[in-house]
């Protein structure tokens, strides 16, 4: 180690800050480049466009297959399906997200997870139909029966979403940021504004069976 001195017409200030600049210009401070990509605009816009027509598709596909195999119930969970949509962007939208290609893949994931719960719940009424029960009875037993393994399979994929923030970066961060909102939602909407509606529908028409 050695010294030096520097001399100058200094004020008490300017010596201060130069003094300053000196110690913080001594502290090793590399620059690690965690990420770089390079994408032209058209490219970009294709990405993006692609993104949204898959998203788009996916949406009717599942809508179509909703409606056919579980018929008016399918239909209110088809409603429940937009509505949850809806509650992802208005999420994303909340925290100021940015929406990219990683994320949209996460839409496009969820609208096929969005549904699964109540294709459980329906399978169980569908059962409980079979087993006798009449439809009040096999809705609520339906319902019940299926709460825990809808929980116990969105906990799981929740769980794979978080360790792909923790340990991810960039893009997988993104597409674990919509993957875990869309598992929220799903949950909500399934659980929730899918039962409200079937309840709803159960005591203003009393049916003798259940279209599902």
């Amino acid at each position: 180690t050695g010294s030096g001195q520097i001399s100058g017409s200094f004020t008490v200030q300017s010596a201060q800050d130069l003094a300053l600049l000196l110690r913080a210009g001594a502290l090793p401070a590399p620059i690690k480049i965690l990420e770089e990509r390079t994408v032209g605009a058209s490219l970009g816009a294709d990405s993006i466009a692609a993104g949204e027509i898959a998203c788009v598709v996916g949406l009717i596909a599942v809508i179509i297959f909703m409606a056919v195999a579980y018929g008016r119930f399918g239909l209110m969970a088809d409603i429940a399906l937009v509505f949850n949509l809806l509650l992802i962007l208005a999420t994303l939208s909340i925290i100021q997200a940015t929406l990219t290609l990683p994320g949209i893949a996460g839409i496009v994931l969820t609208v096929g997870m969005a549904v699964d719960a109540n294709v459980l719940i329906f399978e169980r009424i569908r059962e409980e139909v079979r087993a006798g029960r009449t439809p009040i009875s096999a809705i609520d037993a339906g319902y019940s029966r299926a709460l825990t393994t809808i929980i116990d399979a969105n906990v799981t994929t929740l769980i794979a979403a978080i360790l792909l923030y923790a340990f991810g970066s960039g893009p997988v961060r993104g597409f674990a940021v919509t993957l875990a909102i869309g598992i929220a939602t799903s949950m909500f909407t399934a659980i929730m504004v899918t039962r409200l509606m079937v309840v709803a529908w159960l005591r203003r028409t009393r049916p003798q069976e259940l279209p599902v």
